[in-house]
């Protein structure tokens, strides 16, 4: 297993825990690692196993710090419940400023990848994560971003002719929460533009990637995406 620690992160209004993972080297690229609204429980800390595998620096910000520290939600019915509940709480505008914060602390660690003059590091996010990794994206203080099913995404096409860095989504076709028609015009906007590529596993619903909630995951789509994942890490976040 990974080393792990936890820092605190301090932004306007207080600080937040930042769970930080090495991997074996000691040091590498950083990956910002973006939760679910099921906060940083097992199926965040599975993804984080298997990026610092692959030689990254990963660190996972507490989103819900200022509704409920620490928040870990169980993956059955009503752990979707009670997560919805308090992401429907969430300050998103917040949550994306927190989120810098921590990109920002992850990229100034000593175990990070010098680049000119800061650590480089790249953003993956997965559902509100994945939103927020996008949200992220239009700030440009990443090397490479991936988000998987964010919801806000669709309704915010305009921070595409922002984002210089190379991007890259995920969606499942068949996501109850992200209409079809919705991720067609990601689709289309994407269309063209050589820094952005989509990719959609068309029978798949939302979070079909989490392997830690058997109600959302789909194994062959998600190995799928996950296969792509780790090229585009590897081509514009090499280790």
């Amino acid at each position: 297993m990974a080393a792990t620690r936890v820092e605190q992160v301090t932004v306007p209004g207080g600080a937040y825990d930042l769970t930080v993972w090495l991997p074996g080297s000691g040091g590498g690229p950083g990956v910002l690692l973006v939760p679910e609204i099921f906060g940083v429980g097992d199926y965040i800390h599975a993804v984080a196993e298997d990026l610092t595998g692959l030689g990254y620096v990963v660190a996972a910000p507490d989103l819900f710090w200022r509704l409920s520290p620490g928040w870990r939600a169980v993956h059955d019915e009503e752990g979707v419940a009670r997560s919805l509940e308090l992401g429907g709480r969430l300050d998103f505008e917040q949550s994306v400023a927190d989120a810098a914060g921590g990109l920002r602390h992850l990229m100034a660690l000593p175990e990070v990848a010098r680049g000119e003059a800061t650590g480089t590091a790249g953003i993956l996010g997965f559902c509100l994560g994945g939103s927020i990794a996008y949200f992220l994206a239009a700030q440009n203080a990443a090397a490479a971003v991936v988000s998987f099913y964010g919801s806000e995404v669709p309704g915010r096409l305009d921070l595409l002719d922002a984002i210089e860095c190379p991007l890259q989504f995920h969606f499942g076709g068949s996501d109850p929460y992200i209409p079809r028609a919705d991720v067609a015009e990601v689709e289309k906007a994407v269309r063209g533009r050589p820094n952005a590529e989509i990719h959609v596993e068309e029978q798949a619903g939302h979070a079909f990637h989490n392997r830690k909630a058997p109600m959302f995951h789909d194994p062959e789509p998600a190995a799928r995406a996950w296969r792509r994942a780790e090229e585009f890490l590897a081509r514009h976040l090499p280790v």
